[in-house]
């Protein structure tokens, strides 16, 4: 099979298994690993590899940039306990934890650190993809996906002294230190000077594309940018990311952040499929290498099964003590209760591993400072990959039931949230207009208070329409779905047919359909 025919095959495999892992209630990264792994079994060789110099500068950027568009500072402040407790206190735990192991069964210390460190940050992927669906409550959202980013940068940094005890063949503890102040301070630093700069020159572009093609190039500059000063790119990333997402909205057209959020939205969804796909090529490259005799079997698979229970064990040993802990603390100063053991269960469970330990696995140098072969290296790669594809199949699979059977879930309705979120908002410029309204011409003023009163009462009635609970109101709320969406069928063939005959430019009909499909996505949502 040729490489650009096997691109095909996982581009196709992508697109289809997208949306039947949402009918099948399977999390996407976890079919899509499996889809990957069957194809390279059926593949001679191993095509698409991975070329490790490009792993973590080129995938990290831009996943790490797309999970900060998705959340607030504020969000993690109200759970930066929980959050940093995970995504710090359990990522280092689980490092040290592993190695012991790891060394144990016979690694050297050196490896069994690198080792650790790889297989320490559980990836959000998976989880959040589940809750998600599942509409399980916000707060463990946040907390999943703030563990998700920050966790990568623990982990990374793990890795980097790690890396750099291994390959020279020590490392002092004041170095360590060192190596620790330099990434944070230097990471966080190069982070929010980069989104500073950065807003001031979305706020001086006001071009949809323009904008666009400055926040996809920032994170990258930023990782870049980082590591060359020995700072920490995945923390540099995070900082700009968070900048940009609390005070970068307002630098920024409508048309750059419809935009923008499309390209990153899509981004995040390409890299990540793409990834989740392509390590079953890696596992199977491999297995077929310790075939050839590269690396060890049975020592190797009783190492990989010690690591997989290992993480799993501990992570839940370490989560529900520190949940009860949180709930003692809220109790005292009469706080609300951050989480139940129900939901402790499932961040205990959802300790996927995925992108990041993939990219550190693969891209482990070959040689040591002396030149002789990285100790063991075949042997840590494998025991990482089996631990990713052991932990998303089982546990992903899992995850799902389990939610459910636990009945955790969300008492947050977000459909008429947003609907309220909506008219308090159209309110208060309709407000905004009424006290201007002696200062504007007639016409002026009418045409104002007609578009913003017009949509005040449309979204009202759309609100009772859709209002209660009963059979009779589920009805209603679907006849109103129907005859909204014939009606926007009706305006866009309208436009495509003038677009079609020539009666208008394409550019004219392009800008009508795209505020007929944000209305129609509004108005369906």
């Amino acid at each position: 099979m040729s490489t650009l025919l096997l691109v095909l095959v996982v581009t196709l495999g992508v697109i289809v298994l997208t949306p039947v892992s949402d009918r099948i209630r399977v999390p996407q990264p976890v079919l899509l690993t499996i889809f990957g792994l069957a194809i390279a079994l059926v593949a001679p060789g191993n095509p698409l590899s991975f070329d490790p110099a490009l792993i973590l500068p080129v995938v990290l950027p831009p996943l790490l940039f797309a999970a900060t568009q998705r959340t607030t500072v504020t969000e993690f402040r109200e759970h930066a306990g929980a959050v940093f407790t995970l995504a710090v206190g359990l990522t280092l735990a689980t490092v040290a934890v592993v190695a012991v192991v790891a060394h144990a069964v016979g690694l050297p210390w050196s490896v069994a650190w690198v080792l650790g460190a790889i297989v320490s940050p559980p990836d959000p992927v998976a989880a959040t993809a589940v809750a998600r669906r599942l509409r399980l409550p916000h707060r463990l959202v946040t907390i999943l996906e703030g563990e998700g980013m920050f966790n990568d940068a623990t982990a990374l940094v793990a890795y980097k002294v790690a890396i750099v005890a291994a390959v020279t063949g020590g490392i002092s503890g004041g170095q360590v230190a060192l190596e620790l102040v330099e990434a944070v301070a230097l990471g966080v630093l190069a982070g929010v000077v980069l989104g500073v700069v950065s807003r001031f020159v979305l706020a001086r572009i006001h071009d949809a594309y323009a904008e666009t093609t400055v926040t996809v190039l920032v994170p990258f500059l930023a990782y870049v940018g980082a590591e060359h000063v020995n700072g920490s790119g995945v923390l540099a990333v995070l900082a700009l990311g968070l900048y940009l997402r609390t005070y970068g909205h307002d630098a920024t057209s409508s048309g750059g952040w419809l935009l923008g959020r499309a390209v990153w939205s899509y981004a995040d969804f390409l890299i990540t499929s793409l990834v989740f796909t392509l390590l079953g090529f890696e596992l199977v490259a491999v297995i077929r290498s310790t075939g050839t005799g590269t690396g060890t079997g049975t020592d190797t698979a009783r190492l990989a099964l010690l690591v997989v229970v290992t993480l799993v064990v501990f992570r839940a040993i370490w989560i529900y003590p520190a949940a009860w802990l949180s709930r003692v603390r809220a109790r005292r100063r009469d706080l609300p209760v951050p989480t139940g053991w129900r939901e402790s269960t499932v961040v205990a469970w959802a300790g996927m591993r995925g992108v990041v330990t993939v990219a550190t696995a693969v891209a482990l140098p070959e040689v040591v400072a002396s030149g002789e072969p990285l100790p063991n290296r075949a042997e840590v790669v494998t025991v990482a990959l089996v631990a990713v594809l052991v932990t998303l199949v089982v546990q992903g699979l899992t995850l799902t039931p389990l939610t459910k059977w636990l009945r955790v879930g969300s008492d947050v309705d977000e459909a008429a949230e947003v609907a309220q979120l909506r008219l308090r908002a159209s309110g208060a410029a309709l407000e905004q207009i009424r006290d201007e309204a002696s200062t504007l011409d007639e016409d002026v003023r009418a045409a104002a208070l007609a578009q913003y009163e017009g949509y005040v009462t449309a979204q009202q009635s759309i609100h009772q329409a859709r209002a209660g609970e009963d059979e009779a109101s589920d009805r209603r709320a679907l006849e109103l779905e129907s005859v909204l969406r014939r009606a926007s069928d009706v305006e866009r063939q309208l436009v495509l047919e003038a677009r079609r005959r020539g009666e208008v430019s394409a550019g004219s009909a392009d800008e009508v359909l795209r505020d007929i499909e944000n209305r129609a996505l509004r108005d369906f949502a």
